[in-house]
């Protein structure tokens, strides 16, 4: 079936879940973050619930906490279709969506829907591909959903807008950081203030990677979230780099160079903010291990297309068993234990 086909049937299957609720989880899974209590630390990544359809749904398959979005002021189509595409044999996902969604009003709508109902619900803001002032569509955004979001996720590392990267270059960042961040302050006058996290991509050279953490620290941001897709392409893909579409690559060849660069942003940030890992994380295993590059906590997408939504569950009883395992009660002591290690890591795809 056609990945995007796939994806729809999907969120249409999500909307008509059973509203029972999830296990509760074990105690010692619990992350306290960003100034919030996420009840485990596993997320599900922006992308797929691009609309916010389907928070509630999400939240009851055992997720610790889900992200929609990315969410831009107007409705647009994204790119030409097709623009998803399944490496079946390396359980990998190529896509140049081009921030496709409704726009922020029918979001809206749906979020304000549910206020007051528990679960953790972050709000990923971008800029229209038009747009004559990208910084002003992040604004909007956190103008917009201010009293509805748990958190917003700042996104200037998809691939799939021409020129969205360069956001991450120092000045503009600084920028878009200090008129977001103030649009948050200004807005805890009638709500209670939200964590800006800030979601980068995995491309990025050591050098573009010390201005990014220099400005976020500035800027005083309470989260980095390390990394997006990648426009890198393995040499041990099974569809050779030639042959693959244009767009983001995700999945489980993600997980070295995102981890890398996780560990990487973990030694640089100094304890001044938390981060949350992304790419490629499909098992236990993988989750424990991008805390162990310094991840607080983690979240997926490309997993659940290979091993469901019972992965979400699988992950959780391995964390457990895991830590039953080092006699640990919180998973606070492995956060960026290993950090130091990745750096010696050769990994295929790193621009030093």
């Amino acid at each position: 079936m056609d990945a995007e086909k796939a994806h729809g049937l999907a969120i249409s299957a999500l909307k008509h879940l059973p509203a029972s609720a999830s296990k509760p989880d074990d105690p010692r899974v619990a992350v306290q973050a960003f100034g919030l209590h996420f009840s485990n630390p596993i997320g599900l990544a922006a992308g797929f619930d691009k609309n916010a359809e389907v928070p509630d749904a999400v939240l009851r398959l055992g997720f610790g906490f889900t992200e929609v979005g990315t969410l831009t002021p107007l409705a647009q189509i994204g790119n030409p279709k097709p623009r998803v595409f399944r490496l079946l044999e390396d359980q990998a996902v190529v896509n140049r969506l081009g921030f496709n969604n409704e726009g922020h009003a029918p979001a809206f709508e749906r979020l304000r829907a549910r206020a007051g109902q528990p679960g953790i619900v972050g709000v990923n803001v971008g800029a229209n591909k038009d747009s004559t002032d990208r910084v002003a569509d992040y604004v909007a955004g956190i103008r917009i959903f201010a009293p509805i979001a748990s958190y917003f996720t700042i996104n200037v590392s998809s691939p799939n807008t021409p020129g969205l990267r360069d956001l991450q270059a120092e000045a503009a960042l600084d920028d878009l950081l200090a008129r977001t961040i103030e649009e948050r302050d200004a807005a805890t006058r009638t709500t209670a203030r939200k964590p800006v996290l800030l979601k980068i991509a995995p491309d990025l050279t050591f050098a573009g990677l010390d201005d990014v953490v220099k400005v976020a620290r500035k800027r005083g941001v309470d989260g980095l979230i390390v990394s997006n897709t990648t426009i890198s392409r393995p040499s041990n893909l099974h569809v050779k780099p030639h042959q693959i579409q244009s767009g983001g690559l995700s999945g489980k060849p993600l997980f070295p160079l995102s981890t890398r660069m996780l560990a990487e942003s973990f030694l640089r940030v100094e304890g001044q903010f938390p981060l949350i890992g992304v790419g490629g994380v499909d098992s236990a295993r993988a989750a424990f291990s991008k805390m162990e590059a310094g991840a607080s906590l983690v979240q997926l997408y490309s997993g659940l297309v290979y091993h469901g939504p019972g992965l979400v569950n699988d992950i959780k009883q391995g964390l457990v068993e895991r830590m039953a395992k080092e006699g640990l009660t919180s998973l606070s002591p492995i956060v960026g234990r290993a950090a130091e290690d990745w750096l010696q890591w050769p990994v295929e795809g790193l621009r030093s």
